[in-house]
């Protein structure tokens, strides 16, 4: 895989993770995540996530195959300077190349040892290592530099390291600049849509399997922790017509989910519950009145250390107002709203009932009172913190409404 490079636009990529502490689940791998969602967001297509383990004949064969289906692959760890730091051999059997210590490396090596006044160990020469089509990438964080290696096809293979703290800089410093030079991925368009009080489940059914299985625009729903997204991804497109903009296609898939979801719509992109209340009490200059029970204090979690709460109580739940009416939340929403000196105030109880937890929300305001009572799935941790999105949702409803 040795000759001039060509000009070979970078539109497919698969990512290998390499060491055997990631087969043995030792340890947990954050980097290929990092790096999908870098490539994706500049309009590569990640076919492939594979962890491998410190064996030549296996990382040589996950490179050779890759290289068969893409465009780009990009490699993290195995490039310390012990026996089974193999990552270097691999690509180097790959290109049909012989490794060699580059002497500039091995200075710049040799001068980091000498700096703390240490003895240089001579396995750490391997670290220095480069190939005739191999480019180091610089490691100002660690001992390994990476690799950079181009193929007479245009081809390309990133050697990270597996350190993230090393792979973070390296990646967005060295490699993708030298990607960006060689034309990185294609014309691309996302945007996500937030949902609230509705499961990933019911999405799926709202939109159809007709929109879900579509390839470009591609429409996809996701369970996260703090809602359920619905994620519309497009790549331009030529055909008879002319060509559509990724923005076009995702704008046409965009209004159709609009239409059927907008009722449980509360944000765009990665917009979190305290930025989206936040907005809304920014738009007023309003402020927060908030006491939870029952609730181990998940909704102060949930919005964190924000500077719209004026006063927030977490209590336990309490059996004095176990048997009094629902309007004995309102009551205490009033309460802490006066004692706030705010303009809202949110009164939140969790009960476990049946194995799940009923959640009823009081919100009021200076001329409005709303009451609503939910049940949300499971009891115990998972109960309080979906109690928490429940509260989120309704007092974002009562916000927004207010607003129209």
């Amino acid at each position: 895989m040795t000759g001039p490079p060509s000009s070979r636009r970078i539109l497919s990529a698969e990512l290998l993770s390499i060491g055997s502490e990631l087969t043995v689940g030792e340890t947990s791998d954050t980097n290929a995540a990092e790096l999908a969602r870098s490539l994706t967001d500049a309009g590569v297509t990640v076919g492939r996530i594979t962890a491998l383990p410190d064996r030549l004949e296996v990382v040589a064969d996950a490179f050779a195959t890759a290289l068969g289906r893409v465009d780009l692959v990009v490699s993290t760890g195995g490039l310390g300077p012990t026996p089974d730091d193999l990552t270097r051999e691999a690509i180097a059997k790959v290109w049909g190349e012989t490794p060699v210590v580059d002497p500039d490396l091995e200075q710049w090596l040799r001068d980091l040892w000498a700096r703390r006044d240490i003895p240089f160990p001579e396995a750490n020469l391997k670290q220095a290592w480069r190939i005739p089509s191999g480019e180091p990438l610089p490691n100002p964080n660690g001992t390994a530099p990476g690799w950079f290696v181009a193929g007479a096809d245009g081809r390309i293979a990133i050697a990270l390291p597996g350190p993230p703290r090393e792979m973070r800089p390296m990646w967005a410093d060295h490699a993708l600049p030298r990607l960006r030079t060689r034309g990185l991925g294609a014309d691309v368009a996302v945007r996500t849509y937030r949902l609230m009080g509705i499961g990933e489940s019911q999405v799926a059914e709202i939109l159809g399997e007709s929109m879900l299985r579509n390839t470009n625009p591609e429409v996809a729903t996701y369970a996260r922790a703090e809602a359920v997204d619905v994620r519309i991804s497009a790549l331009s497109h030529s055909d008879p017509g002319g060509i559509r903009t990724a923005e076009a296609l995702v704008e046409d898939a965009a209004a159709m989910v609009r239409a059927r979801l907008s009722a449980y719509i509360w944000a765009e992109g990665d917009q979190t519950w305290a930025g989206a209340i936040g907005a809304r009490f920014a738009q007023r200059g309003w402020r927060l009145g908030l006491v939870e029970i029952g609730t181990g204090g998940q909704v102060m979690h949930l919005f964190g250390d924000v500077d719209w709460i004026a006063l927030a109580e977490a209590r336990p739940d309490d059996a004095a107002i176990e048997g009094e009416p629902e309007s004995t939340l309102a009551d205490i929403a009033h309460a802490i709203r006066q004692r706030a000196g705010a303009e809202v105030g949110l009164a939140v109880r969790a009960r476990e009932r049946g194995g799940d937890t009923a959640v009823s929300v009081a919100v009021v305001t200076d001329d409005s009172e709303h009451r609503e009572t939910r049940r949300a799935f499971l009891g115990g941790s998972h109960g309080r913190t979906r109690a928490a999105l429940t509260a989120a949702g309704v007092l974002f409803t009562v916000l927004r409404d207010a607003a129209d």
